[in-house]
């Protein structure tokens, strides 16, 4: 009789043969674009219309019926959309902005074209996400806006973020690169009354490839947006030349050029309608991962809090203390093995301009720090098979053997 005590992966591992090297590579982030996202891309290109058009339109009245909010704006890039939240807030020389250590440069670049300070503050263990008492005890009468990262696409505590905003009456941006589809308590990250970006880069959850949005409840911040996306015209491109006849612009402020094109809305309007069913899938794929790497001297992602939907955007490992590698090493052996991986991310604060600029030693940041040095994402992806999860978990195990 086999031991109970054993599970029944443990039993099937133990007796089965060492899965070889994959014979094709694994490639991390690989996007899921089917056939009705070519075909609608060939749409927009025999139309002739293929700049910020219609599409436009349609997918950003999707994204307000998903999200809940009465605005969202398709841009160019998530990271647009963060610089033009900070514009629209007024954040400028001798503000300072609240930014979390661990998160994608882009983040804090934002700050950066503002002219204003940022202020870097360390994560939770476990997590990664900001340590909110951290961010509360750095606010100074200069703190102008805090942003907020839901980092692999776990949902911050969105009460607490909000109290901190509405005890200091500080603006609030909320990073949600990772996070189209997480929930808080039931209500959609981007609902929750502040300025919210979203992602739609080639790795994440949906795609077009390039592109991002933001959304608001306000309907004058939403205007000044689309309006700052087209070099500050008083009328986009689509208001000019659609058929309703030719009209004239104004520059009433100088702006940017970070519009969405019909071209990359027509993949959106396809993978939008996919997402829950996705992010499902990565949910399943999640436990698998869970299940094949339990034994492995790794630490796996948290689960969910308890009321929170995580959008299951990244998969990320940390090694454990007893680990016979170091995590760049590792990142090599899962190469060598055919099976791409990422790193989700080296801290702002080891950066040589930020690390320069601000004076900034990676002991300020232990917890940011460790994570930059002893984690590495795994590839996740709803198209991914069972296969691939043994593949990956093969992979590790051999590099981890010792």
């Amino acid at each position: 009789m086999p031991d109970q005590t054993v599970s029944v992966y443990d039993r099937r591992r133990m007796t089965s043969p060492p899965r070889a090297p994959r014979s094709t590579y694994l490639i991390f982030g690989s996007p899921q674009i089917g056939e009705a996202e070519i075909a609608e891309v060939v749409d927009s290109l025999r139309s002739g219309w293929v700049g910020t058009g219609p599409k436009v339109a349609r997918f950003e009245q999707m994204l307000e019926d998903y999200v809940g909010v009465p605005h969202v704006r398709a841009l160019g890039s998530c990271s647009m959309a963060l610089m033009l939240a900070l514009r629209v807030l007024g954040i400028g020389p001798g503000d300072e902005v609240i930014v979390p250590a661990m998160t994608f440069v882009a983040t804090v670049n934002a700050v950066e074209h503002t002219g204003a300070r940022a202020v870097l503050v360390d994560c939770e263990p476990g997590t990664g996400l900001l340590d909110l008492d951290a961010a509360g005890a750095a606010i100074t009468p200069r703190t102008a806006a805090l942003v907020a990262v839901h980092l692999s696409g776990r949902p911050i505590d969105m009460d607490r973020l909000n109290a901190i905003r509405d005890r200091h009456g500080i603006a609030i941006v909320e990073d949600a690169a990772h996070a189209l589809g997480a929930r808080w308590r039931g209500r959609p990250i981007g609902g929750h009354g502040n300025i919210t970006a979203f992602s739609f880069y080639v790795t994440k959850n949906i795609t077009t490839i390039e592109g991002g949005a933001l959304a608001t409840t306000d309907a004058a911040v939403a205007e000044r947006v689309e309006r700052l996306a087209m070099h500050g015209l008083s009328a986009g491109a689509w208001e000019r030349f659609s058929d309703a006849g030719h009209r004239h612009y104004d520059v009433v402020e100088p702006g940017f050029k970070c519009n969405m094109t019909d071209v990359q809305a027509a993949l959106g309007l396809h993978q939008l309608p996919m997402l829950d069913a996705w992010i499902d899938r990565r949910a399943e794929l999640w436990q698998g991962y869970d299940e094949r790497l339990a034994d492995l001297p790794l630490r796996t992602p948290l689960a969910p809090a308890t009321g929170t939907r995580h959008a299951r955007h990244l998969y990320t490992v940390e090694l454990a203390d007893d680990a016979p590698c170091s995590r760049d090493e590792l990142l090599r052996a899962l190469h060598e093995s055919r099976v791409g991986a990422g790193v989700h991310y080296r801290g702002v604060h080891l950066h040589p301009y930020y690390r320069d600029r601000y004076g900034l030693a990676p002991e300020r940041f232990p917890v940011a720090t460790s994570i930059s040095q002893r984690t590495l994402s795994l590839p996740l992806g709803s198209q991914l098979g069972d296969g691939d999860l043994d593949d990956v978990a093969a992979a590790l195990r051999r590099a981890l053997a010792g």
